[in-house]
């Protein structure tokens, strides 16, 4: 291990933190910037985000790299050396690689210019309650917005020195869903006077388990799952409330307001049959990411004529991200960065293979000074 970007990543991997508390995390980023030439960069702070800005040797255009920089609320079950600090949190999702892959790019343009601008922005909270919105509308980026935007995702299925992308829509809509039933409580010995919300929060996943199977195109792909669902506090007392959390994923925004018409209907439903309230919370909403068909094609093309990576035209997953945020707004994409390793995104043992950091930058930096030229 001699990459800095490696050394900075397995730091980064040290201290996984929650969305808008990432205090430590912009910390150690502020102090890598700091180690850097001030010549051609400005830097702001967002909340815990940061924008770095490097200027051109002769500016025509601004592109923009996004990194996201929150971690999950997962225990880690690796064996690394350097395992997660914070008890309970990990960065399960690649942050940690997103991140010293954004200090690469902005160390690299530093020393070299490109003759365009760049704008790299460390957002927090994309894995909730999403930052990629209130970055967008904040001062700090105004005058600094892009006209064109990159960002990558770790991709654990791919090798390294492989790169996975196509036009039009890679990620999907993504909703949270928060659904909470209040009824009548009582003794076990006498339901009858009760109203038990164990049964009507059962009988409402049955019916959510119809929606897509009954509702959505079969041409389409819509999900609906039901991750977790709590009720009751003790054997022999009928339950008064029930919780059930879960997630909403389409291909189509059309498809997801559809479902949640749905839910919205299969609710009703509920409350008539058992007399209780049902109340829904869709949390956090995240646009699909939709890279542009043309700017898209062009780096793919361009990828091709690149010996040291691999491409790969790869099908929409229904996986979320808020950059969908960014690219409803400024043209761009968004590529799976391949970096081997058996176990999926948002696992406790998730171990990128670290040399996929170096392939990114040189990537990423061969790219812009492509367009460029």
């Amino acid at each position: 291990m001699s990459s800095p970007f490696i050394a900075l990543r397995r730091e980064l991997h040290q201290i996984p933190e929650p969305g808008f508390q990432e205090f430590k995390t912009q910390q150690l980023l502020l102090d890598q910037l700091a180690k850097l030439p001030q010549d051609r960069m400005n830097i702001r702070t967002w909340r815990t985000g940061i924008l770095v800005y490097i200027k051109g040797t002769n500016p025509t255009k601004r592109f923009g790299y996004r990194a996201d920089m929150d971690g999950l609320p997962i225990t880690e079950e690796t064996s690394l050396p350097f395992p997660s600090q914070h008890p309970g949190y990990m960065h399960a999702c690649g942050h940690d690689f997103h991140m010293s892959i954004g200090m690469g790019v902005i160390t690299h343009f530093v020393q070299q210019p490109m003759r365009d601008d760049l704008v790299v922005l460390f957002q927090p909270a994309e894995e909730g309650p999403g930052g990629a919105m209130p970055m967008l509308a904040s001062e700090e980026l105004q005058d600094w917005m892009p006209d064109q935007m990159v960002a990558l995702h770790i991709a654990p299925e791919y090798p390294v020195g492989t790169i996975a992308t196509r036009p039009e829509i890679l990620f999907a809509n993504t909703s949270e869903l928060f659904i909470d039933l209040l009824g009548k409580g009582g003794h076990a010995a006498y339901p009858h006077q009760a109203n038990d919300m164990i049964i009507a929060a059962t009988q409402m996943v049955g019916q959510l388990q119809t929606i897509v199977s009954r509702n959505v195109n079969p041409l389409d792909s819509a999900v609906v799952t039901i991750g977790k669902m709590e009720a009751g506090t003790k054997q022999n007392i009928i339950a008064e409330k029930g919780r059930l959390e879960g997630t909403i994923r389409t291909l189509s925004a059309a498809s997801m307001d559809k479902i949640k018409k749905r839910i919205e209907g299969i609710a009703a439903g509920i409350e008539s049959s058992f007399e209780c309230q049902v109340t829904i919370d869709y949390g956090s909403n995240y646009r699909q990411v939709f890279n542009d068909p043309a700017l898209t094609g062009e780096f793919m093309t361009w990828l091709r004529t690149n010996d040291q990576v691999q491409l790969v035209e790869c099908t929409e997953a229904m996986t979320g991200e808020d950059f969908g945020y960014f690219l409803e707004r400024i043209p761009g994409f968004m590529f799976w960065l391949g970096v081997d390793t058996p176990h999926g995104l948002h696992n406790g043992k998730l171990d990128p293979d670290e040399r996929a950091i170096e392939v990114a930058i040189h990537t990423i930096t061969a790219y812009f000074n492509f367009k460029t030229q």
